[in-house]
């Protein structure tokens, strides 16, 4: 029980880096606890705790289970840091986790209608684990195993080779994911992945976050501008109809920053469907100069920008948190986080007007996602 309470503690109020100079030995009672609280095996494999920390005192906290994110501690405008990630306690909590919490999603992220899609006139399918479509790549996927990890200076990367045929998808892919925390408190996020077939490729993060650093809050006083003037409309199983939707005149116009809250009851059947928003949005510039989502959150202070090379972004309120997931000593509750998922469209292999998604042999997909933070008055 002690040392349950100790793990829970660290969780709550912060964690220095552990690993990020291996040379010497900082380890603190708090970061040994944590280490032992993701360190476990799992098919053979050992599953492990890594963290990058820089000079301002940011840090976060990895699994190479799933290529997690476990925590990013970050400083509130009075200089306090504390944790804005929702995720579990311990390797075993994270083994059980049905959520999603701050892993790596695909080889397919999102949705793909019924599962079914073709390439070069050969069909295929994927596992129909979300109702009668396919989630996230499909079952056992690779949020659900053990990656190969090399620490660095200032980053760490994470590497997978998906088996051919592995959730029906074809060619063998060798996938990358490399996380670099910068001196202005940017996490950056650099995906590669290369195929011996045609395949598909569409990775993301998902990860939970909740500015306040109290996951017992809700998310919709937390301020949101998405650089987007169209959204792509979904039926009633969350598949894109096709079309791409003006933002304008409707509760998905995040153009100029508004609260989360302030439409999402809305009598919008888009919400009803969502219950809430869960929804790619369509950006009007994917440079990676330009903020493509910036969140602020008063109370704490505390401002995240979004930048990234993908043309989309599901944007996700929570609204299937009931309780059911627990982490950091509590039960998660409906809409205490936010995801933003950068990502190309769901159902993108089905939808011919929409971004490819297919990636062939000699080709090299690369993706990158940053988010940093600071803190605004």
């Amino acid at each position: 029980m002690k040392k349950l309470l100790v793990i829970l503690q660290m969780l709550l109020l912060g964690f220095s880096s552990c690993v990020i100079e291996p040379e010497k030995n900082n380890k603190t009672n708090a970061d040994m606890e944590m280490e032992k609280a993701f360190t476990d095996t799992l098919d053979g494999k050992k599953v492990q705790m890594f963290s990058l920390s820089n000079k301002n005192g940011m840090s976060v906290a990895f699994s190479n289970y799933g290529a997690t994110i476990l925590a990013i501690q970050v400083p509130n405008k009075e200089g306090k840091l504390e944790n804005v990630l929702l995720g579990y306690d311990s390797a075993k909590d994270l083994f059980a986790g049905k959520s999603y919490f701050g892993c790596i999603v695909g080889r397919y992220a999102n949705r793909i209608a019924k599962g079914k899609f073709s390439i070069d006139g050969q069909s295929f399918s994927a596992p129909q684990n979300n109702g009668v479509n396919s989630l996230h790549g499909g079952v056992n996927s690779i949020d659900k195993q053990v990656w190969d990890a090399k620490q660095m200076n200032d980053a760490i990367s994470f590497s997978i080779k998906i088996k051919d045929g592995e959730n029906g998808y074809p060619g063998e892919m060798n996938l990358t994911v490399i996380y670099s925390l910068r001196e202005d408190n940017s996490l950056v996020i650099d995906y590669a992945a290369t195929t011996d077939k045609p395949t598909l490729v569409n990775v993301t993060n998902h990860a939970y976050f909740n500015l306040t650093g109290d996951p017992s809050k809700t998310i919709l006083d937390h301020d949101m501008m998405i650089n987007a003037s169209r959204f792509t409309p979904v039926d009633s199983t969350l598949i894109p109809t096709g079309e791409l939707k003006e933002v304008a005149g409707t509760a998905f116009d995040f153009t100029t920053a508004k609260p989360i809250g302030k439409d999402i009851a809305a009598n919008e059947q888009q919400l009803i469907y969502g219950l809430g928003y869960d929804h790619n949005f369509v950006f009007n510039a994917n440079d990676n100069k330009t903020p493509a989502v910036v969140v602020t959150e008063k109370t704490s202070g505390r401002k995240m920008e979004v930048f990234t090379t993908e043309p989309g972004v599901q944007f996700y309120t929570g609204n299937f948190l009931s309780g059911k997931e627990k982490g950091r000593g509590i039960a998660y509750q409906y809409r205490t986080a936010f995801c933003l998922e950068t990502q190309h469209f769901p159902d993108s292999p089905n939808q011919p007007s929409f971004p490819t998604t297919l990636l062939k042999p000699g080709e090299t997909w690369k993706s990158q996602t940053i988010y940093r933070f600071s803190t605004i008055k």
